[in-house]
């Protein structure tokens, strides 16, 4: 506890008999309560853990069935928030993430500078040596696609699995309907930007030794495109029609509309040019180049408004019991 703030510790668990023992060991005193989420392990790690750890902090939870990590996570901030907690912190159980890093973590949030922490590999380049470079080039990819959907422009590794949150901003977030897999980080930033929270980038190295991630970038990537493509949509109708109106909310339409016609007009009106063997007039040129410039400006418009939008005053000071 820090001063009259309860910090909970959530750790979903597949698999982690390896590398649980020295995680927990290592979580500072200032955690009050420690959520061991066994998410249906064929090691039976939460079973592990009861036997050779002892913390009174410590909660094993165990599922029946395998609900992924984003269901796991769930599981501990349901159990975290029934027991009081003000802020929780999630980190995985493969010994990738140093609890002793968690005070920074939950430092901003105490401060009431942010509603959510997450960890950043990227910040420095020198803890960039020992990632791999397909995790180095997917989680950029990621990243990139991850701006679009969840509007935080100024963050990025948006797949960290090193996170803290207050409780008062979870309560707001429909846990139910966040993605239970690999998909969970991502869709949990897009719904904290519909309840405009603020969230910040936490410096941290990037630990990697014998583990194999089960993450395939290849085999995912149509996953994650998905989603990305689903939440901007949802995000510009939320945050530009439903919520407010503006400019940029014209923008957003007009300005796609003017492109595509442009461009489509464009390569029609050349295609029936070569096929008939004349030059396009000046009006139909214009008729194709107005369009296609006017639609480009207000897409960038439209975008440069979204990238100066990120909220700034945290949720949890207005909402917070």
């Amino acid at each position: 506890m820090i001063g009259n703030k309860k910090i909970s510790v959530v750790i979903p668990c597949y698999r982690e008999i390896k590398k649980i023992s020295l995680v927990l060991q290592a979580i500072p005193d200032l955690v009050d309560h420690i959520y061991c989420i066994d998410d249906a392990c064929p090691d039976h790690t939460g079973d592990f853990v009861k036997q050779n750890i002892k913390d009174a902090r410590l909660k094993v939870i165990t599922h029946k069935d395998n609900l992924g990590v984003g269901g796991a996570t769930i599981s501990g901030y349901n159990a975290a928030i029934i027991d009081g907690a003000d802020i929780v912190v999630k980190i995985d159980g493969d010994g990738q993430m140093d609890p002793s890093l968690i005070h920074r973590f939950i430092q901003p949030i105490l401060d009431g500078k942010a509603d959510y922490t997450k960890g950043n590999r990227f910040y420095r380049l020198e803890n960039l040596s020992g990632m791999p470079v397909i995790r180095l080039f997917g989680n950029a990819l990621l990243s990139f696609m991850s701006k679009f959907s969840t509007g935080y422009w100024q963050i990025f590794d948006p797949n960290n699995g090193y996170t803290a949150i207050h409780t008062s901003v979870l309560k707001l977030m429909p846990l139910s309907k966040i993605n239970n897999g690999y998909l969970f980080e991502s869709d949990l930033l897009f719904r904290l930007n519909i309840v405009r929270a603020v969230v910040q980038d936490i410096p941290i190295p990037s630990i990697y030794a014998d583990e194999t991630s089960s993450l395939l970038i290849r085999k995912e990537f149509i996953s994650f495109f998905k989603l990305h493509l689903t939440n901007f949509y949802k995000r510009i109708f939320y945050n530009y029609y439903l919520r407010d109106f503006s400019i940029a909310s014209l923008e957003w339409v007009i300005g796609p509309v003017a492109l595509l016609f442009g461009v489509v007009f464009g390569i029609v009106s050349w295609n029936e040019s070569i096929s008939l063997g004349v030059e396009a007039t000046a009006g139909t040129v214009m008729l194709a180049a107005l369009p296609t410039i006017i639609g480009l400006q207000l897409s960038l418009s439209a975008l440069s408004f979204d990238i100066k939008n990120n909220p700034t005053i945290p949720v949890h000071t207005a909402v917070a019991d």
